[in-house]
């Protein structure tokens, strides 16, 4: 029974590849780079495959099972998922789980909510058994404000103040394994959250308290934000991720009481909470800072 992770290099990814192969299960990873490839875990198997590409999924796709599919942030996206669904298909693939994005009213004008739409569609339409989870905005992925906050003492990530139930990382990856794993979860669509709603003020006040330093809120100002993501992110990128924070700031991403109670039945265990993951990463951050390297989670 082998499974295929898809994205199984980057955050979440990562976590399912782990937690695969400490089950004892037959793990397949696909990137597109030898390094991602030699970094593996021991006992996962890496292919070199590119959803640009179809052309090379099909070795990659071979004798795989099940799928757990995660598809970049990227100008192609749409076309990146749907050639790995199609690919799933032609192989024979009998379930698939797809990590997808919270779709709320209003949202669907997000450049990368609304890639992911035809994929979704593409997954139901397959004939494969299939899970879609729609995890929360992460708690990881703040590793990148890690400068911004160690050195300036100022949380970059312009959330707003209405709030969002932010989720670890970790949470998302037992749900996808238990999706993948078990059977009551076929056909299920789940959002995944975190169990307290967070505005950006609540998170820099958080990282104070771990740090004992006065941390702030870089605020709601998108222009300014603009304008330092520029230097960092291709002009496309910055432009998606604006229209994605100006919708957070007026709507938030608000878990209802009804998601929460019901994402437990797939995560399998209340959600990991954000202050006890700012406690393991300020000494992780302060190792690397000392030592001039970027923390990445693993």
């Amino acid at each position: 029974m082998t499974i295929l992770v898809i994205g199984g290099t980057g955050i979440v990814g990562s976590f399912v590849t782990a937690r695969l192969a400490e089950e004892g299960l037959p793990v397949r990873c696909m990137s597109r780079w030898q390094a991602n490839i030699e970094s593996l875990p021991d006992g996962v198997e890496g292919r070199i495959g590119d959803l640009n590409k179809p052309a090379t999924l099909r070795p990659v796709f071979a004798g795989v099972e099940k799928v757990f599919l995660i598809t970049p942030l990227s100008q192609n996206e749409t076309l990146q998922g749907i050639a790995a669904v199609d690919a799933a298909k032609a192989a024979g693939v009998k379930k698939l789980v797809y990590m997808s994005v919270p779709m709320p009213p209003g949202s669907s004008h997000i450049p990368h909510f609304r890639s992911k739409v035809p994929i979704e569609e593409a997954v139901r339409d397959s004939g494969i058994t299939h899970t879609l989870l729609r995890p929360n905005n992460l708690f990881q992925n703040d590793h990148w404000c890690q400068a911004a906050i160690m050195l300036y003492h100022t949380y970059p990530q312009p959330i707003g103040r209405v709030g969002m139930n932010r989720v670890d990382a970790r949470d998302v990856a037992d749900a996808a394994v238990n999706a993948l794993l078990h059977s009551e979860h076929d056909g299920q669509d789940y959002a995944i959250h975190g169990a307290v709603t967070f505005t950006g003020d609540d998170v820099a006040a958080v990282f104070g308290r771990h740090l004992k330093e006065d941390v702030r809120y870089g605020g709601d100002d998108l222009d300014a934000w603009t304008k330092q993501a520029q230097h960092m992110m291709p002009a496309w990128m910055v432009q998606d991720l604006r229209i994605m924070y100006e919708y957070f700031q007026q709507h938030g991403l608000v878990a209802t009481d009804a998601e929460l109670a019901r994402q437990q039945q797939v995560v399998g265990h209340p959600p990991r909470a954000f202050d006890t993951y700012v406690d393991e990463i300020i000494p992780a951050w302060r190792k690397h800072l000392q030592e001039g390297t970027h923390y990445r989670p693993t």
